[in-house]
């Protein structure tokens, strides 16, 4: 029989990935949204869909117990649903720790444990890294997280720690980009205008992970018998600087100069403050907050892949130029 998989967290940049590398593969999908989610990119007829309440943990019962016929249920899970920016860190507990709570009693209490649920982390769960050194963060790292977004996640991986019954997977990625993803965009929309900023004068290496790979990745995971109540540090396996990543967007957007501006960390932090103010006048979280402050000031980001190789054959196939290419080619055909 055709195996089922419900995405979580469908509607956003990676979900709408999720679902349609689903189908690719001759799944059985269903995006699971609330009524509030946009389905731009979730156009596919072959996908189900299932809308779900996670402020009501009762009404989320219920969902998840009628979706199915009694005694069926979704062979694999990947849970994508949560927040990297709020207006507090109540907000984002709520919605990266709580959701995957009440989700968890949901699918507990209507007997639907799937084979595997893969959750999406991020590589903030683990907080500031060797700034020293630079040795890489692997998945033996102890988390340490520095930002409300981070101990959130972390807060998600030790609930899901405690459930027993539910055989899981975590993947704590590095920064995801690709068509339609907003942050990188602005970016490139930066150098595009023929201005790269940048924050702190101490050396900074980062990672990425092209959209495509991280999604072949779960579907790889998730089937492997070598993953179950693992977690995974996800990323293209090698670094890079800001001046690399400034020089591959502007020769593929055709640009001959571009001015880096440097920000000092003291100058930068003042920005995020306003920025966050801001926001919480208008309710509103905004992209610049203290937190996103933390995440950029951060000066190693190096990964270490080889327990992903070894357990499910990771083998990223996106090197940055080739992705940015891809996401570049969107940006423009927009």
């Amino acid at each position: 029989m055709t195996k089922r998989v419900l995405v979580v967290g469908a509607g956003g940049f990676i979900g709408g990935h999720i679902a349609k590398e689903g189908l690719n593969r001759g799944y059985d999908v269903t995006a699971a949204v609330r009524q509030s989610t946009s389905r731009r990119y979730l156009d596919d007829p072959r996908l189900k869909f299932l809308t779900l309440d996670y402020d009501d943990p009762e009404a989320l019962k219920k969902s998840i117990a009628d979706a199915l016929p009694d005694g069926e249920r979704w062979d694999y899970i990947i849970y994508n649903l949560g927040a990297t920016k709020c207006v507090n860190f109540s907000a984002f507990n709520r919605i990266n720790h709580d959701y995957l709570k009440f989700f968890l009693d949901a699918i507990t209490a209507a007997h639907r444990q799937p084979e595997r649920l893969l959750f999406m982390s991020s590589l903030s769960a683990l907080g500031v890294g060797d700034e020293k050194n630079y040795e890489p963060f692997t998945s033996k790292s102890i988390p340490m997280p520095n930002t409300a977004y981070g101990v959130s996640k972390i807060n998600a991986e030790i609930e899901l720690a405690t459930r027993s019954d539910i055989p899981y997977t975590i993947f704590r990625a590095t920064g995801v980009y690709g068509p339609h993803e907003q942050d990188y965009l602005m970016m490139i929309k930066c150098i595009d205008r023929h201005f790269d900023f940048g924050v702190g004068f101490k050396k900074q290496v980062l990672t990425f992970i092209y959209v495509d790979d991280l999604v072949n990745a779960m579907y790889d995971a998730v089937v492997s018998p070598n993953t179950v109540k693992k977690k995974y540090i996800i990323s293209e396996d090698r670094s890079y600087t800001q001046k690399e990543f400034r020089s591959i967007v502007a020769r593929l957007l055709g640009k001959k100069w571009v001015i880096p501006i440097k920000l000092p960390l003291w100058m930068a932090y003042v920005a995020s403050v306003v920025a966050e103010k801001w926001g919480a006048i208008r309710m509103k979280p905004s992209t610049l907050n203290r937190d996103k402050f933390k995440i950029m000031s951060q000066r190693n980001w190096n990964c270490d892949v080889s327990e992903a190789k070894a357990d499910f054959n990771f083998a990223p196939r996106f090197p940055l130029e080739d992705g940015l290419k891809a996401t570049i080619e969107a940006y423009i055909n927009s």
